[in-house]
């Protein structure tokens, strides 16, 4: 959906808000390391409760402009329910990952680190790359239930209590989100994976994109208002509804 916002200010917003986002993964993460050395569930609570403070307050301020996507993988899912076309979804997807390296190159920064870091953590097993479809796949049905419920302006604080959650309940540590995949392969620190482990951990998240819409349509019914026959109110639509 459209409520006439130039493409160019929803991409801006969705870049802004991937790259803080990134930034506030990466920086707590490397904050964590520095502040509990070796203490390794310690830093996993501190950089878990920072990205999902943050989502919060971000979600709520680009929700309204771009529907705050800030991840390929929701894009896709509002694609594939027709509340954007191609070319928007091509645009977010891009501005997205674009901003997404931007923000972990803040974070480097900050932190006295070398601007572009390339991680040495390997990620390639298939255990977390099922992780990746599990946490996908359940972040896409939280927003989808959400979203369809009669309380749609929870999203901002559903999507962060699943994020912070799946930090911990999931082997993988739940990125669920290609853009931020991408962009943690340019740090060395706690929140980074290498790239070559990036590839694995698209893919698997875009399967549970895909697992996510299918399941979608079944589980939710049709809200009264809703804009077309088996489609899902737009992110953007439901969060423009907030009080």
């Amino acid at each position: 959906m459209n409520d006439g916002r130039p493409l160019g200010a929803r991409a801006l917003a969705e870049g802004l808000g991937t790259g803080l986002l990134v930034c506030a993964v990466v920086g707590s993460g490397i904050q964590a390391e520095r502040l509990s050395p070796g203490e390794v569930g310690l830093q996993l609570l501190e950089n878990s409760t920072a990205t999902a403070l943050a989502l919060v307050a971000l979600i709520l301020c680009f929700g309204s402009v771009s529907g705050a996507h800030f991840n390929p993988a929701v894009t896709l899912a509002e694609r594939l329910t027709s509340h954007i076309d191609t070319r928007t979804a091509g645009v977010y997807a891009a501005a997205q990952v674009l901003g997404g390296c931007a923000g972990t190159i803040a974070a480097n920064i900050m932190f006295e680190l070398s601007a572009i870091e390339p991680s040495s953590h390997d990620r390639m097993e298939p255990a977390l790359l099922f992780a990746e479809v599990i946490a996908t796949f359940g972040l896409l049905t939280v927003i989808f239930g959400v979203v369809r419920s009669h309380h749609p302006g929870a999203v901002s604080i559903a999507v962060a209590a699943y994020i912070g959650a799946a930090y911990w309940f999931t082997s993988s540590t739940s990125f669920a989100n290609p853009a931020v995949t991408i962009a943690r392969t340019l740090t060395d620190s706690f929140a980074g994976t290498a790239p070559a482990s990036a590839p694995g951990f698209v893919a698997a998240q875009l399967i549970g994109a895909l697992l996510a819409v299918g399941g979608a349509r079944l589980l939710f019914p049709q809200l009264e208002r809703a804009p077309a026959p088996d489609s899902l109110p737009s992110l953007e639509e439901a969060l423009d509804a907030r009080p």
